[in-house]
């Protein structure tokens, strides 16, 4: 039987980064592994899932380093689990998840330690995210620690990357009303990895493809959430060095949807692109409006009368940088920005995006200040797109019965 390493021992390193802590969520049932899975993930933990005994020897080869152990099965099938895991000479930990006082949870500890499995302390349903956080607090990274460079052609080709989305929200009557793209990788070692990390510049041969990844995944899951929850706005952000290719640009707009509730797709260019490049960007959003693709400004800031000074202004949408809406309620100066935005939007019948809220008191200002959606933590984390249009429908139906 191999040895037990003390909960919170010094995880391995690749590069500067430390490998992720590997959980393996066993459960019978569904969407207690999918419940198990969000929060895990949320927490930083590199995380699989196993449905039965039978799947069990397969999904040890990659070698996690704890089991979170539902009791949602029957006693003969946590009793064959156990016992593999001791065949197998498992040197990990394992968490059990039951019933408090209940005979099925002790005699699942029992067994553990008969068998020279190491058991932590047992988690009594039905339990919090928090309590399950507590459980495996010890197994948690320390402090942040810098990845390494990912190298975007293998992220490509073994398909590690993925698109979340940010709820957009009306300003006034609080209901989603579109949804940001962001990119995510999520790698079997280093678990889920920030684009700061990976995002690759226009000198980077992947370029295109990764760019025609996340248009065509975003067109993807458009038609996902029209099936889960009806239409949904939904932008991404490209790079002016992308738009610059007619090739690519041609096949932007073959991609489209004909779906008769496709009301278009939002490309969001930041805002100081769009001032480099101003008549390049002005070109391309005239063309690509008539293929029902509209461009949005990304991070305006104390830059904005450079906009005013646009002859034509064919943008459907200002998003204010968050650094002039994050503490804006007790910064007059920020607001001095923020208004200066909104009558800039106001003037040319664009919409404005109040980016960044995380406090009930930003987002009083910027609704009093009269922007027309708010984006920020204070309504949401970007979440991936299943879970997204889980919560989209429970907002709906939240808003439906106030």
């Amino acid at each position: 039987m191999s040895t037990h390493s003390e909960p919170g021992t010094k995880r391995p390193v690749f590069g500067q980064r430390r490998i992720a802590t590997r959980v393996l969520v066993v459960d019978g049932k569904s969407h207690n592994r999918t419940f198990l899975l969000e929060i895990l993930e949320e927490l930083g933990f590199v995380s699989s899932e196993c449905a039965s005994p039978g799947e069990l020897t397969a999904v040890l080869d990659t070698a996690p380093d704890i089991i979170v152990l539902g009791m949602s099965g029957n006693g003969i099938e946590i009793d064959k689990i156990l016992r593999i895991l001791a065949e197998n000479e498992f040197g990990g930990w394992v968490l059990s998840i039951g019933a408090r006082d209940s005979i099925l949870l002790a005699a699942v500890r029992q067994l553990g330690n008969e068998l020279g499995i190491a058991m932590l302390p047992t988690l009594p349903t039905p339990f919090s995210a928090e309590a399950l956080r507590d459980s495996l607090a010890v197994f948690l990274p320390q402090g942040a620690i810098p990845r390494p460079a990912v190298d975007v052609a293998e992220a490509l080709k073994l398909d590690w990357l993925e698109l979340w989305y940010q709820h957009k929200i009306d300003a006034h009557s609080l209901a989603p009303r579109g949804a940001e793209a962001v990119i995510r990788m999520r790698h079997p070692a280093w678990g889920i990895v920030a684009p700061a990390h990976f995002i690759p510049d226009s000198s980077d041969p992947s370029f295109r493809g990764f760019s025609e990844l996340v248009i065509t995944r975003a067109l993807e899951d458009w038609h996902y959430f029209l099936g889960q929850q009806g239409p949904i706005e939904i932008s991404i952000n490209l790079p002016i060095a992308f738009l610059k290719d007619q090739s690519a640009v041609a096949d932007l707009c073959l991609k489209m949807p004909k779906h008769p509730a496709f009301g278009g797709l939002l490309i969001e260019i930041d805002c100081e692109e769009v001032l480099r490049d101003r008549d390049l960007v002005l070109e391309i959003a005239q063309q690509l409006r008539f293929r029902n693709i509209a461009i949005s400004i990304d991070d305006v800031g104390v830059e904005w009368p450079a906009l005013a000074a646009f002859d034509i202004f064919p943008f459907i949408e200002l998003k204010v940088d968050r650094q002039f809406v994050s503490g804006c309620a007790d910064d007059r100066l920020k607001q001095v920005v923020c208004r200066g935005i909104l009558d800039l939007a106001a003037s040319h019948g664009a919409r404005t995006v109040a980016k960044g809220v995380e406090t009930r008191a930003d987002f009083r200002t910027v609704h009093d200040m009269g922007f027309d959606q708010v984006q920020g933590f204070l309504f949401g984390k970007p979440l991936s797109a299943r879970k997204f249009a889980r919560e989209t429908l429970t907002r709906a139906s939240l808003i439906t019965q106030s």
